[in-house]
């Protein structure tokens, strides 16, 4: 599917192809796949405040690659603050206050925990917008919402190994690593992958939650093939698919144990690539990064068009990736984190 369109006419031939729901904030109902036409470039060079849950992956790194590619697009800076992993939430709250205290124009906040933050949201919305990025949140205090389907992202996983164990066939043993508990995403992954494997041939033999953080997801991986000698798959976050690649080729697993991941990182795609991973769906998180600053240029010149979008979720299957899959997920090898950026600054 071809979701970006972007000349060198300028910003007025740029479309998105994205996924809107009828009711802003509810993943669960009808949606409408529409072509998006971003803003040519912001009125004022707005000062947004930008929070993630860590920088652990490359995934958040490439929603922090389109961040800075948008935000010199449109003309606007940025700060980034990183709460260094899901269990820190005091740290992300406060992080969150000192970067908006310092004159944000609105915050883009890309959660760790689903409703844990709900009364600084609030504190904070009074004055400013607050668009929630990537990780889903509560409701209450976020102007927008920009993000996919976790429950989906989950469902994909779990679809690509039903279909190859249905009801009746040859059973398969699954180690299930959701991620970290109370996430603002991992409820909504597991219930997808846990529907999508219902009435299959599947058991889901372990459950392991922890951070995403590799080594504990080493520490993990190794506890679930000590408990469970006879697993068919190991699925989960991406984290637990890149420690899989090497514990299973150390333990002489590789070929035996399949890996699924239900997101997309630069070692994820070298796994599909190589054929050592079997599948994982792609949500375009350089394109959410692009569409977060967007959103956030847009809610504070109140222009929003829509309150809630993300890009269309692609299932990728070993060696189909494509070119344009690739620009859209992925940063280029050589980015490093923008913390700070300011429009027409060497950065």
């Amino acid at each position: 599917m071809l979701f970006l369109v972007a000349t060198a006419a300028g910003a007025s031939e740029r479309t998105w192809q994205v996924q809107v729901p009828r009711t802003p904030f509810d993943y669960a109902g009808p949606s409408d796949v529409v072509a998006y036409s971003p803003l040519a470039a912001a009125s004022e060079v707005w000062s947004l405040c930008v929070a993630y849950p860590h920088l652990k992956d490359s995934y958040w790194l490439s929603v922090n690659h389109g961040m800075v590619e948008e935000a010199a697009r449109l003309g606007v800076a940025f700060r980034l603050v990183e709460a260094g992993g899901y269990p820190n939430l005091e740290r992300q709250r406060q992080q969150v206050r000192d970067c908006v205290s310092e004159g944000a124009d609105a915050l883009i906040l890309g959660t760790v925990a689903y409703d844990a933050l709900t009364d600084t949201v609030l504190e904070i919305a009074r004055t400013i917008p607050v668009i929630a990025a990537v990780n889903d949140i509560a409701d209450p205090g976020i102007t927008a919402k920009v993000g996919v389907s976790w429950t989906e992202m989950g469902a994909v996983a779990g679809r690509v190994v039903a279909a190859r164990h249905p009801a009746g066939g040859r059973p398969a043993r699954v180690a299930w690593f959701p991620g970290p508990e109370g996430a603002g995403w991992v409820q909504f992954v597991e219930r997808g992958f846990r529907d999508a494997v219902k009435g299959s041939a599947v058991e889901i033999a372990v459950t392991k939650y922890g951070d995403t953080g590799r080594e504990i997801q080493v520490l993990l991986v190794e506890e679930a093939l000590e408990e469970v000698p006879d697993l068919d798959y190991i699925v989960g976050a991406a984290p637990t698919a890149e420690a899989a690649v090497s514990l299973l080729r150390t333990r002489g697993l590789e070929g035996r144990v399949q890996i699924v991941s239900d997101y997309m990182t630069h070692a994820v795609y070298r796994g599909l690539y190589r054929d050592k991973i079997l599948a994982a769906p792609t949500d375009f998180p350089v394109l959410q990064g692009r569409m977060a600053i967007e959103f956030a240029v847009r809610a504070i010149e109140g222009r929003l068009v829509h309150r809630h979008a993300g890009p269309v979720i692609v299932p990728i299957e070993s060696g189909q990736i494509s070119q344009s899959h690739l620009s859209e997920t992925l940063a280029p090898a050589s980015f490093i984190p923008v913390f700070n950026f300011q429009p027409g600054a060497d950065d």
